[in-house]
């Protein structure tokens, strides 16, 4: 579904050059939020339950919130104004936390912005795959901006808070979604296509290979909760200050630009499926040896793995659903992948680990997340294995067969 107007009189270009911005100016704002937000309710005084609490609850925006918005996207083909509602409504919302440090009013602020904030990276995804046409496998190159963003983010935040205070992280939160909105209205709109009450096709997210897929994803994302949620917590309880922190989440996003910046080639020499089971292995080893690690070295070193448990895995997702959804339903199924993936995954993730974080520790949640992303591994390369026997089964029955006849039923195979 290509853009009107832009696409068509040749500024693909300038299209995505608006586009790259988003990424730049969103993960601008997560290289803070992500890293900082939790240890700033940590020095609240929250509890790892309470803090649990609030990371479930943007999850289960994630879950929720992207589905509706994505539905009414497709239905109505309105995904640029929603997105640019999403964008200041979310902005505006998150003002309220200036005027509150209790975590009773900062749970319902948590509510009320996740409902915005939510379907923001999916829209974006979606306006990425159009703006890409034929050329997908070029994604990172354009998602990369939003790496850079986030390197530059967390390696200057972290010395920022250690010479004055985390709580400056809302005012620079506030400070970037303004120009994440602003430049939001920059986004081009689709063409206008035919309105139907249903979207035929649609129902091609629930085959199989996806199903499989969004519940391995689940897993992987489930995996990560200890990361997101406590690493900033765990680094500080070994010693470490918020600069080192600040290197450490930069270092792993500096491997996250590498491996994007060679998208095309990853791509063309691997198949996705090789790319998504190979992330789910190295994602194992990562979660161990933060288990085990606690000289800075190593620590630096599980960080550079980001590089597959994130960066490979992000992309082969992201076209992985795109390549399964049908054209009318291109935002919905962006929308599914996120919702169940980094929405519930990290949502079950925030919430167990905040359970367990008090009564087990840091280490052993690492542990736990490392046995998860084997599980989801397993399960995928399983079903992959499988698949691909099935394939060459078939492909034998059709050269021995002659020409109009059937591969025998599996009931007539067992007889």
């Amino acid at each position: 579904m290509p853009y009107e107007g832009a696409m068509r009189a040749g500024n693909q270009a300038s299209v995505k050059t608006v586009i790259g911005s988003q990424y730049f100016l969103y993960f601008g704002v997560l290289g803070v939020f992500l890293p900082y937000f939790n240890l700033y309710c940590y020095h609240l005084g929250f509890s790892g339950l309470q803090i649990g609490a609030l990371s479930a609850l943007r999850s289960v925006a994630m879950v929720l919130f992207p589905l509706v918005w994505g539905a009414l996207a497709d239905r109505h083909n309105i995904r640029r104004p929603i997105y640019i509602l999403c964008n200041f409504a979310s902005t505006s919302i998150w003002a309220f936390y200036l005027f509150t440090t209790e975590f009773w009013p900062m749970l319902i602020i948590t509510i009320f912005y996740g409902m915005f904030y939510a379907p923001i990276i999916s829209f974006l995804e979606a306006f990425t795959m159009d703006a890409l046409g034929h050329a997908k496998q070029s994604y990172g190159r354009i998602r990369v901006w939003g790496s850079i963003s986030f390197i530059l983010t967390v390696t200057v935040l972290g010395r920022v808070i250690d010479l004055y205070s985390v709580d400056i992280i809302l005012i620079l939160i506030l400070a970037g979604s303004l120009m994440l909105a602003s430049i939001s209205m920059r986004v081009p709109g689709l063409q206008t296509v035919r309105k139907t009450r249903f979207h035929p096709g649609a129902s091609r997210l629930l085959q199989t290979p996806v199903v499989v897929f969004l519940c391995c994803g689940f897993l992987m994302l489930v995996s990560h909760g200890a990361y997101y949620a406590f690493f900033s917590i765990h680094l500080e309880n070994l010693g470490y200050g918020s600069t080192f922190i600040g290197i450490a989440w930069a270092a792993a996003v500096a491997a996250e630009i590498m491996v994007m910046l060679q998208s095309d080639r990853l791509f063309n020499r691997f198949t996705l499926a090789n790319v998504l089971f190979f992330s789910f292995m190295v994602a194992a080893g990562r979660w161990l040896i933060l288990f085990y690690a606690r000289s800075p070295a190593v620590i630096l070193v599980a960080q550079v793995l980001h590089a597959v448990t994130y960066g490979t895995f992000h992309m082969a997702s992201i076209l992985y659903i795109d390549r399964l959804a049908p054209d009318k339903s291109k935002t919905l199924g962006q929308a599914v992948n996120n919702a169940l993936t980094y929405g519930l995954g990290l949502m079950v993730g925030f919430f167990v680990n905040g359970l367990l974080y008090e009564r087990i520790g840091s280490f052993d949640l690492f542990l736990i997340s490392g046995l998860i992303a084997v599980g989801g591994g397993v399960l995928f390369g399983g079903f992959e294995l499988r698949t691909r026997r099935k394939e060459v089964k078939d492909s034998a029955y059709r050269r021995l067969e002659p020409p109009g006849s059937q591969p025998p039923s599996p009931s007539k195979e067992r007889e």
